[in-house]
């Protein structure tokens, strides 16, 4: 009531005129019709029960909390629920800091009877311990900018808010089963608020001694306007609550076709709102899933192959030494890519290493071992034909084994034993 007096004061007599005289010609200043809205947008925020709708030049933003609390002594298994509302001098010049004023009061309380008195909210299942722990929500209304009508504006955004917002489960464990654990959103699901219908508000305007009426009053028209009529509908069309804040008279006649027009209008707003909620909780969905990357393909391979290899070792040693050298035929084809590491800082001749290399040098030192068990094993078919040449063969080798013998020597050797030190004590 009182911005509107304010907003009377700033506009002209002629302006006020000009909207009057327009609206008996069912004409209005933003060229709608009586009974037409302006453009609804419904935006979610980032998190969790957050939202903004802008209805036509006024924008509200809505964000929804809750906390654990006791209860109420007369309703002990029903959580609770509390709307707040902020008017910033940067919404409009008539908003003034600190306190609410009667507008901010008035429309917390429209917004609030029509979600408390038809139970929209279902409280009960806000309930955790019956009697001594329960979720209390707490709904904050910003006036970001008044553009006309912020009664309607704010109850659409407390409703997308609501619909949004999921509370953390809660469950119950310990030694003696009392102990209350909050689950964060990564271990468990958070669960979304029990809606069983949206109430939403419609306000009329009503001009002149003819109750001429309109939908969804500017902020022009609010100055040059008698009075308005709020009433709060469902889709099912029962009336939530009605608010009627003084001004002109209406008569009876024109409180039931503005309920009648109101019951079409709800309907509209309760499908762009769930078309809007739904469209937010695919999206939200999307942003859950994890999507697969190529690049953690190709190193999940790589980092597979040498366990495949470790695991085919294990069972058959033909096919792994198979697999090995051809390996090694394609690595030994690559460019430098293929080496690991790069040229030392302080050794300017240095090149990478090669890890392929490497292994098949570590290789080859154990190779030369088994190449000596196996030629000896083998016999040479000469040998065979001439068994005096193996004879002289094995007396040479017999011989060259006696001299090896005779040029190695240990710290053993180099020690005299103790017998021969007392004979040579007894001789002299």
């Amino acid at each position: 009531m009182e911005h509107r007096l304010a907003n009377s004061l700033i506009m002209t007599v002629n302006e006020k005129k000009f909207i009057e005289s327009a609206l008996l010609s069912d004409i209005r200043v933003d060229g709608r019709r009586p009974f037409d809205y302006r453009n609804l947008t419904i935006r979610f925020g980032s998190e969790d029960g957050s939202a903004e709708v802008q209805l036509g030049q006024t924008q509200v933003l809505g964000f929804v909390t809750g906390q654990l609390s006791q209860p109420y002594r007369d309703r002990p298994n029903e959580g609770s629920f509390a709307i707040y509302t902020e008017f910033s001098p940067m919404a409009d010049p008539s908003f003034e800091p600190g306190r609410p004023g009667e507008t901010a009061i008035e429309l917390g309380r429209i917004v609030d009877r029509g979600l408390r008195e038809s139970r929209a909210v279902d409280t009960e299942s806000l309930c955790v311990i019956a009697g001594k722990l329960v979720w209390s929500i707490r709904i904050d209304l910003h006036i970001i900018d008044n553009g006309g009508n912020l009664v309607d504006a704010a109850n659409i955004a407390a409703l997308a808010a609501l619909s949004t917002f999921r509370r953390p489960e809660c469950t119950l464990g310990g030694e003696d089963g009392q102990e209350l654990m909050v689950h964060p959103p990564d271990e468990r699901e958070p669960l979304p608020l029990i809606l069983h219908h949206f109430p939403v508000a419609v306000t009329f305007g009503f001009f002149g001694k003819e109750n001429t009426v309109v939908i969804d009053p500017t902020h022009s028209e609010e100055a040059v306007m008698g009075g308005s009529m709020t009433a709060t509908l469902n889709t099912n069309g029962d009336v939530c609550a009605i608010q009627k804040a003084g001004g002109d008279a209406v008569s009876q006649t024109v409180i039931m076709q503005c309920l009648r027009i109101a019951s079409v209008k709800a309907g509209d707003i309760t499908s762009k709102i769930k078309d809007a909620v739904e469209s937010y909780n695919t999206q939200r969905s999307l942003r859950k899933i994890k999507r697969h990357n190529p690049d953690q393909q190709g190193s999940s391979d790589v980092a597979k192959r040498p366990m495949e290899r470790l695991t085919v070792g294990s069972d058959q040693s033909g096919i792994a030494s198979q697999f090995y050298e051809h390996d090694k035929t394609n690595k030994r084809n690559s460019t430098l890519k293929g080496f690991s590491g790069g040229p030392a800082s302080w050794d300017p001749y240095s090149k990478g290493v090669d890890g392929d290399a490497l292994r098949t040098s570590l290789a080859s030192r154990v190779a030369p071992v088994d190449k000596q068990k196996e030629e000896s094993s083998q016999v040479n078919p000469e040998t065979k034909s001439n068994p005096k040449s193996s004879e002289t063969n094995s007396i040479a080798l017999t011989h060259e084994i006696g001299l090896e013998k005779k040029q190695l020597k240990t710290l053993k050797d180099a020690v005299k034993p103790k017998h021969k030190r007392r004979n040579k004590s007894n001789a002299s």
